[in-house]
Protein backbone atom coordinates (compact mmCIF):
# COMPACT_ATOMS: atom_id res chain seq x y z
CA UNK A 1 0.00 0.00 0.00
CA UNK A 2 2.81 2.73 0.48
CA UNK A 3 6.28 2.29 -1.10
CA UNK A 4 8.77 3.66 0.01
CA UNK A 5 12.31 3.97 -2.54
CA UNK A 6 15.67 5.14 -1.50
CA UNK A 7 14.26 8.11 0.08
CA UNK A 8 16.76 11.24 1.08
CA UNK A 9 16.16 13.86 2.96
CA UNK A 10 18.61 16.58 3.03
CA UNK A 11 18.53 19.76 5.41
CA UNK A 12 20.49 23.01 4.56
CA UNK A 13 21.79 26.02 6.21
CA UNK A 14 23.58 28.13 3.89
CA UNK A 15 27.46 26.18 3.31
CA UNK A 16 26.10 23.52 5.70
CA UNK A 17 24.15 19.92 5.06
CA UNK A 18 22.55 17.56 6.86
CA UNK A 19 21.51 14.06 5.33
CA UNK A 20 19.34 13.40 7.90
CA UNK A 21 17.71 10.68 5.64
CA UNK A 22 20.20 8.25 3.25
CA UNK A 23 19.01 6.13 1.27
CA UNK A 24 15.96 4.20 2.86
CA UNK A 25 13.15 2.10 1.56
CA UNK A 26 10.04 0.24 3.14
CA UNK A 27 7.11 -1.23 1.85
CA UNK A 28 4.07 -1.53 3.91
CA UNK A 29 1.32 -3.77 3.26
CA UNK A 30 -2.31 -2.77 3.56
CA UNK A 31 -4.17 -3.19 7.52
CA UNK A 32 -0.07 -3.66 8.66
CA UNK A 33 1.40 -2.02 11.31
CA UNK A 34 4.97 -1.35 10.48
CA UNK A 35 7.50 0.29 12.92
CA UNK A 36 10.82 2.86 12.52
CA UNK A 37 12.88 2.58 15.39
CA UNK A 38 16.09 4.46 16.19
CA UNK A 39 17.66 6.55 18.73
CA UNK A 40 17.49 10.36 18.65
CA UNK A 41 18.20 11.74 15.46
CA UNK A 42 18.58 8.57 13.55
CA UNK A 43 16.19 9.96 11.39
CA UNK A 44 12.90 7.76 11.66
CA UNK A 45 10.62 10.79 12.63
CA UNK A 46 11.95 12.43 9.39
CA UNK A 47 10.97 9.64 7.30
CA UNK A 48 7.49 9.96 8.33
CA UNK A 49 7.66 13.55 7.90
CA UNK A 50 8.86 13.35 4.23
CA UNK A 51 5.74 11.01 3.39
CA UNK A 52 3.28 13.28 4.60
CA UNK A 53 5.63 16.19 2.81
CA UNK A 54 6.53 18.07 5.56
CA UNK A 55 9.89 17.24 4.81
CA UNK A 56 11.92 17.96 1.87
CA UNK A 57 13.06 15.29 -0.43
CA UNK A 58 16.29 15.16 -2.02
CA UNK A 59 15.62 11.62 -4.04
CA UNK A 60 13.93 8.57 -4.14
CA UNK A 61 10.01 8.17 -4.97
CA UNK A 62 7.19 7.50 -2.50
CA UNK A 63 3.96 5.76 -3.82
CA UNK A 64 0.81 5.36 -2.38
CA UNK A 65 -0.98 2.51 -4.28
CA UNK A 66 2.00 2.15 -6.43
CA UNK A 67 1.18 6.14 -7.36
CA UNK A 68 4.03 8.49 -6.87
CA UNK A 69 2.87 11.38 -4.69
CA UNK A 70 3.18 15.11 -5.81
CA UNK A 71 5.01 17.42 -4.47
CA UNK A 72 3.04 19.49 -2.63
CA UNK A 73 0.59 16.42 -2.04
CA UNK A 74 -2.50 17.15 -3.40
CA UNK A 75 -5.92 17.53 -0.72
CA UNK A 76 -6.93 13.63 -1.64
CA UNK A 77 -3.96 12.48 -0.06
CA UNK A 78 -4.70 13.97 3.45
CA UNK A 79 -8.08 12.19 3.15
CA UNK A 80 -6.10 8.84 2.98
CA UNK A 81 -3.00 9.50 4.79
CA UNK A 82 -3.01 11.31 8.54
CA UNK A 83 -0.62 12.00 10.98
CA UNK A 84 -0.61 12.25 14.66
CA UNK A 85 2.41 13.89 16.56
CA UNK A 86 4.75 13.25 19.65
CA UNK A 87 3.27 16.00 21.75
CA UNK A 88 -0.72 15.78 21.95
CA UNK A 89 -0.25 19.50 23.81
CA UNK A 90 1.77 21.18 20.78
CA UNK A 91 -0.01 19.55 18.02
CA UNK A 92 -3.61 21.72 19.56
CA UNK A 93 -4.04 25.08 19.12
CA UNK A 94 -4.45 26.21 23.03
CA UNK A 95 -7.23 28.74 22.29
CA UNK A 96 -9.28 26.31 20.08
CA UNK A 97 -11.85 23.90 21.58
CA UNK A 98 -12.03 20.60 20.78
CA UNK A 99 -15.15 21.21 18.68
CA UNK A 100 -12.89 23.89 16.71
CA UNK A 101 -10.18 21.22 16.44
CA UNK A 102 -12.68 18.44 14.69
CA UNK A 103 -14.29 21.08 12.85
CA UNK A 104 -11.05 22.32 10.66
CA UNK A 105 -10.49 19.70 8.60
CA UNK A 106 -13.94 19.14 8.05
CA UNK A 107 -14.94 22.00 6.86
CA UNK A 108 -11.08 21.98 4.66
CA UNK A 109 -12.25 18.97 2.68
CA UNK A 110 -16.43 19.85 2.95
CA UNK A 111 -17.76 17.00 4.81
CA UNK A 112 -21.37 16.84 5.48
CA UNK A 113 -22.71 15.67 8.90
CA UNK A 114 -20.06 17.54 10.58
CA UNK A 115 -21.98 17.23 14.17
CA UNK A 116 -22.69 13.86 13.49
CA UNK A 117 -19.40 12.77 12.40
CA UNK A 118 -17.71 14.88 15.77
CA UNK A 119 -20.09 12.76 18.01
CA UNK A 120 -18.64 9.42 16.50
CA UNK A 121 -14.96 10.69 16.49
CA UNK A 122 -14.99 11.26 19.86
CA UNK A 123 -16.91 8.29 20.86
CA UNK A 124 -14.34 6.10 19.04
CA UNK A 125 -11.68 7.55 21.33
CA UNK A 126 -13.14 7.27 24.65
CA UNK A 127 -14.25 11.02 24.98
CA UNK A 128 -18.03 12.09 25.42
CA UNK A 129 -19.83 14.73 24.56
CA UNK A 130 -18.73 16.72 27.52
CA UNK A 131 -15.29 17.12 26.68
CA UNK A 132 -16.46 18.81 23.11
CA UNK A 133 -16.01 22.40 24.36
CA UNK A 134 -13.34 22.14 26.42
CA UNK A 135 -9.71 23.52 25.72
CA UNK A 136 -6.58 21.85 25.80
CA UNK A 137 -5.37 23.00 28.90
CA UNK A 138 -8.28 21.43 30.43
CA UNK A 139 -7.84 18.16 29.75
CA UNK A 140 -4.95 15.55 30.90
CA UNK A 141 -2.06 14.45 28.72
CA UNK A 142 -3.77 11.15 27.43
CA UNK A 143 -7.22 12.59 26.71
CA UNK A 144 -5.16 15.29 24.16
CA UNK A 145 -3.55 12.73 22.33
CA UNK A 146 -7.25 10.86 22.49
CA UNK A 147 -8.46 14.00 20.50
CA UNK A 148 -5.42 14.14 18.17
CA UNK A 149 -6.07 10.24 16.93
CA UNK A 150 -9.63 11.76 16.67
CA UNK A 151 -9.23 14.57 14.47
CA UNK A 152 -6.79 12.28 12.62
CA UNK A 153 -9.66 9.57 12.12
CA UNK A 154 -11.95 12.26 11.36
CA UNK A 155 -11.72 12.35 7.94
CA UNK A 156 -11.70 8.43 8.10
CA UNK A 157 -8.33 7.92 6.46
CA UNK A 158 -6.86 4.12 5.31
CA UNK A 159 -3.07 5.03 7.04
CA UNK A 160 -2.27 6.70 10.09
CA UNK A 161 1.40 7.42 10.64
CA UNK A 162 2.34 8.03 14.41
CA UNK A 163 4.87 9.97 15.43
CA UNK A 164 6.17 8.54 18.99
CA UNK A 165 2.60 9.08 19.98
CA UNK A 166 2.73 7.93 23.55
CA UNK A 167 6.12 9.08 24.72
CA UNK A 168 5.06 12.20 25.93
CA UNK A 169 2.37 9.97 28.61
CA UNK A 170 2.74 8.67 31.20
CA UNK A 171 3.45 4.91 31.74
CA UNK A 172 -0.17 4.03 32.12
CA UNK A 173 -1.88 6.26 29.96
CA UNK A 174 0.66 5.01 27.75
CA UNK A 175 -0.67 1.43 28.32
CA UNK A 176 -4.35 3.06 27.19
CA UNK A 177 -3.72 4.79 24.24
CA UNK A 178 -1.72 2.28 22.57
CA UNK A 179 -4.53 -0.48 23.45
CA UNK A 180 -6.92 2.43 22.06
CA UNK A 181 -4.39 2.28 18.43
CA UNK A 182 -4.82 -1.53 18.68
CA UNK A 183 -8.33 -1.34 18.94
CA UNK A 184 -9.09 0.97 16.10
CA UNK A 185 -6.81 -0.57 13.31
CA UNK A 186 -8.97 -4.00 14.10
CA UNK A 187 -12.14 -2.10 13.47
CA UNK A 188 -11.35 -0.04 10.74
CA UNK A 189 -8.98 -2.05 8.53
CA UNK A 190 -6.47 0.93 9.41
CA UNK A 191 -2.33 0.88 8.24
CA UNK A 192 0.01 2.25 10.49
CA UNK A 193 3.66 3.32 10.19
CA UNK A 194 5.11 3.81 13.65
CA UNK A 195 7.90 5.11 15.25
CA UNK A 196 9.61 4.96 18.38
CA UNK A 197 12.62 4.80 20.51
CA UNK A 198 10.47 2.18 23.00
CA UNK A 199 11.30 -1.41 21.71
CA UNK A 200 8.69 -2.36 23.80
CA UNK A 201 5.62 -0.30 22.27
CA UNK A 202 7.28 -1.54 18.97
CA UNK A 203 6.97 -5.40 19.46
CA UNK A 204 3.04 -4.45 21.05
CA UNK A 205 2.19 -2.91 17.81
CA UNK A 206 3.88 -4.01 14.92
CA UNK A 207 4.40 -6.76 12.98
CA UNK A 208 7.58 -6.04 11.25
CA UNK A 209 10.12 -2.93 11.74
CA UNK A 210 13.05 -0.95 10.13
CA UNK A 211 15.97 -0.08 12.53
CA UNK A 212 17.49 2.80 11.46
CA UNK A 213 21.14 4.52 12.55
CA UNK A 214 22.75 8.09 11.54
CA UNK A 215 19.91 8.69 8.84
CA UNK A 216 20.36 4.67 6.99
CA UNK A 217 18.26 2.14 7.15
CA UNK A 218 20.23 -1.00 8.52
CA UNK A 219 17.88 -3.72 9.51
CA UNK A 220 14.68 -4.69 8.82
CA UNK A 221 12.80 -7.27 11.62
CA UNK A 222 9.94 -9.21 12.22
CA UNK A 223 8.33 -8.73 15.83
CA UNK A 224 9.39 -12.65 16.36
CA UNK A 225 12.93 -11.26 15.74
CA UNK A 226 12.36 -8.89 17.98
CA UNK A 227 10.94 -11.07 20.65
CA UNK A 228 13.42 -13.76 20.72
CA UNK A 229 16.28 -10.83 20.17
CA UNK A 230 17.49 -11.96 16.72
CA UNK A 231 19.28 -9.04 15.56
CA UNK A 232 22.01 -8.99 12.83
CA UNK A 233 23.93 -6.20 13.77
CA UNK A 234 25.91 -4.81 16.42
CA UNK A 235 23.70 -1.79 16.69
CA UNK A 236 20.81 -3.51 16.74
CA UNK A 237 22.47 -5.63 19.51
CA UNK A 238 22.91 -2.43 21.36
CA UNK A 239 19.32 -1.15 21.24
CA UNK A 240 18.30 -4.49 22.95
CA UNK A 241 20.66 -4.51 25.21
CA UNK A 242 19.38 -0.53 26.46
CA UNK A 243 15.92 -2.09 26.04
CA UNK A 244 16.61 -4.34 28.80
CA UNK A 245 17.09 -1.64 31.27
CA UNK A 246 19.90 -1.42 33.79
CA UNK A 247 20.75 -3.76 36.48
CA UNK A 248 23.06 -3.59 39.94
CA UNK A 249 25.78 -5.88 40.25
CA UNK A 250 26.18 -7.45 43.60
CA UNK A 251 29.64 -6.02 45.38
Amino acid sequence: MLDVRDLEVTFTSGADEVRAVRGVSLTVQKGESYGIVGESGSGKSTVLRAICGLAPTSAGHILLDGKELATPRRPDFYRRVQMVFQDPYASLHPRHTVDAVLSEPLAIHRFDRRDERIAEALSAVGLGQGFRFRYPHQLSGGQRQRVAVARALILEPQILLLDEPTSALDASIQAEVLNLLDRLRAERGLTYVMVSHDLAVISHMCERLMVMEHGLAVEELTRDDLRQRRAGTPYTQRLLKASAGYTREAT
